[in-house]
């Protein structure tokens, strides 16, 4: 497994690589630049400050440079915010988006996981119907909604929470419930799924012949087969809400990873835009290496690296 590891990371090398080519060029074809404002600097000091931070050279050269420079750790300084590297700002700001990312993960795997069972269990009932609904619900209705009404109720009716700002515990219920919302109701759908395929099994029919009890049955013996699924899943949920939380972190007002991208991009800070999405790469490449190790732990009959 150890060595299955290595090779997934050092496979993963090519993908950063590719990843960053194709990000440092297609932001620079996008319109407009960093510095461009509504009041036109004089040419001279245009042509300094582009000289300033290499953008007088060919992109190319550019490009180079900064792949240099990012093989010794050195991401340059943000045009945001000036006199800061980017890799200060992303330390600044990554613990909010993986805090607001792994609590809405625990919270959808730990609701999900018992939705799922409980419809599976009373299939064709008014749980069943009630779960999936809720189900369907989280998957069809948009982040920006389900943020807007869970704002609305818990906040400017019930006063219960906070509507926004990175304050405390209770800061941190509205985001999850918002962020959490769509994995939960595709690892419940996913679940019941799974598990009404595997009632049909012979060995649960063989479970029930020996006189095991329902629970038994569907906890004991089921869902350690249907559970499965469940995991190949939670590497891309998991590394989509840390990576996928720029609205959630823009309308909460979270100082979070996501919420810099957004301002980086609209704002063409090409070093911050590059750091980000270098940090949003290995986090995705991690969590599905991660997933396929538990994957394998999970079931001794697939054999990693074959």
């Amino acid at each position: 497994m150890f060595v299955y590891a290595l090779k997934r990371l050092f496979g993963a090398i090519p993908t950063l690589l590719i990843l960053a080519t194709l990000t440092f060029f297609l932001i620079r074809l996008a319109p407009g630049g960093p510095f461009d404002s509504d009041r036109a600097f004089p040419p001279e000091i245009e042509a300094n400050i582009l000289k300033t931070y290499g953008l007088d050279q060919p992109v190319y050269v550019q490009f180079g440079r900064w792949l240099r420079d990012a093989a010794h750790g050195d991401l340059h300084e943000s045009f945001q915010y000036l006199g800061r590297p980017v890799t200060e700002v992303i330390e600044d700001s990554l613990p909010a988006s993986m805090t607001l990312g792994l609590a809405s993960l625990i919270f959808a795997i730990s609701l999900g996981i018992p939705l799922g069972c409980l419809a599976a269990m009373k299939r064709r009932t008014f749980w069943d119907t009630s779960a999936m609904f809720l189900a369907i619900a989280g998957i069809s209705l948009p982040t920006y909604l389900v943020a807007s009404i869970l704002i609305l109720v818990f906040s400017l009716w019930l006063k219960w929470l906070p509507p926004a700002l990175w304050e405390g515990p209770s800061s941190l219920v509205l985001p999850v419930l918002t962020l959490g919302s769509r994995p939960l109701a595709i690892i419940a759908r996913l679940t019941r799924a799974s598990l009404l395929d595997s009632f049909n099994s012979d060995y649960i029919r063989t479970a029930y012949g020996k006189g095991l009890s329902r629970t038994k049955v569907v906890f004991k013996h089921a869902l350690k087969n249907s559970i499965i699924p469940v995991i190949s899943i939670v590497g891309p949920l998991a590394a989509n809400l840390v990576t996928g939380s720029f609205l959630v972190e823009v309308v909460f007002q979270i100082p979070g990873l996501g919420r810099h991208f957004v301002q980086a991009v609209l704002n063409r800070d090409y070093p911050l835009v590059m750091g980000v999405t270098l940090v949003y790469g290995v986090i995705l490449i991690l969590s599905n290496l991660a997933v396929d190790l538990v994957y394998g732990w999970a079931d001794p009959r697939i054999r990693l690296g074959h």
